[in-house]
């Protein structure tokens, strides 16, 4: 059964990757251990003008995984098979947060993934994580043509909660989004590490800990 909560906040938004899944920093250092590159490769492609509008076409679902595979392959420097796969491979579920998640959907806390979305074919990143049986909503970029940190795909997730802004908190490892995030009346947490974000969320919405 259910219980209840009392907690001026009606809504949590969780971000997705780095935030249900481990450190995306770490995930990115295990990638380039396999692919026996030079630390700081990935990430030097990724804030190059020509990685950064891949990922961003990617997000607004103007380019397939497979272009961005092809893509990205080539900045960094290696074969394009399944490279998202590859990437991904050690982005496990962050089962502390996970289930602070489950425990504010059980205290009638609404609870909603909003994810930059990074394709689902041919490899599904949320593939394992039945995130629309855990939350009330789930938001993807791809489905809606939109990406934070624009206000309207946070507009679009709070009207899906129906919960008002100053009532949400929203989980996200990217000052950049958690500041777009804030202007909008948001609550902000900075969640870099589950260790530390999972029993400060817990915190907030007065949860017991577990």
């Amino acid at each position: 059964m259910a219980t209840t909560t009392v907690t001026k906040y009606g809504g949590v938004i969780f971000d997705f990757f780095g935030v249900l899944t481990f450190n995306m920093v770490e995930v990115i250092s295990s990638f380039e251990d396999r692919e026996r590159l030079t630390r700081g490769t990935f990430l030097r492609a990724w804030v190059d003008p020509r990685g950064q509008e891949l990922f961003q076409r990617l997000e607004l679902g103007h380019i397939t995984q497979t272009d961005w595979n092809k893509g990205f392959a080539a900045l960094i420097g290696v074969a394009p098979d399944d490279l998202m796969a590859r990437y991904l491979h050690d982005a496990f579920p962050a089962y502390q947060m996970l289930k602070v998640a489950r425990q504010a959907r059980a205290a009638g806390v609404k609870t909603a993934v909003l994810s930059n979305s990074l394709g689902r074919e041919p490899y599904d990143p949320y593939a394992g994580f039945d995130l629309h049986n855990t939350f009330d909503e789930v938001v993807l970029s791809t489905d809606h043509g939109i990406r934070k940190p624009d206000p309207a795909i946070f507009h679009l997730v709070l009207d899906k909660l129906d919960v008002p802004a100053e009532r949400c908190v929203f989980v996200d490892d990217s000052e950049k989004n958690l500041a777009a995030a804030h202007q909008l009346g948001i609550t902000s947490l900075l969640a870099l590490d589950e260790d530390v974000a999972a029993p400060r969320l817990r915190e907030m919405l007065g949860l017991p800990h577990l």
